[in-house]
């Protein structure tokens, strides 16, 4: 057959690669962590007239409780997706919101505080380099002398 030449396959493959290709990537692959839109499910919460009762209802049980008052219960939500090529697929933070819940003593919510993604703090941390004073020898030296000190410890 002449239509079927090694020009023709080598286009249909090309096209076929390309198609293929193009498709693997308008699918972003989205990690979570915590419960799923935590800021909706923030505003259905209402100061002073929700109870424990109705946060667990909406929100469950909370990731941690505070060690120093057992009425501030804390909710977690973190997204993470792959980044571009230009980053070399480097992991980039979509969401990160903290929702912290404090009740009174009756179990009434009293405050309710939502921190995200821009109240995060970006720390700098030194790069001054300690000198370590303290030498040791290689092992060879250390194995050495105490070879040496077990000779002459019967000698005395």
């Amino acid at each position: 057959m002449p239509f079927i030449r090694s020009k023709h396959i080598f286009y249909t493959f090309i096209v076929f690669l390309s198609f293929f290709l193009t498709n693997c990537q308008k699918n972003k692959v989205i990690k979570s962590h915590g419960i799923f839109y935590l800021e909706n499910r923030d505003r259905l919460l209402k100061v002073n007239t929700t109870n424990t009762n109705d946060v667990i209802k909406i929100l469950g049980q909370p990731h941690t409780k505070s060690i120093k008052d057992k009425n501030t219960w804390l909710y977690i939500e973190r997204t993470r997706t792959r980044g571009k090529m230009i980053k070399f697929g480097r992991n980039i933070l979509l969401n990160n919101n903290v929702l912290v819940v404090k009740f009174d003593n009756y179990g009434i919510l009293k405050e309710k505080i939502l921190y995200n993604k821009n109240d995060m703090n970006e720390y700098k941390f030194a790069e001054a380099i300690t000198v370590n004073e303290v030498k040791r020898g290689s092992f060879i030296d250390s194995f050495l002398s105490s070879i040496r000190e077990k000779m002459y410890a019967g000698k005395k």
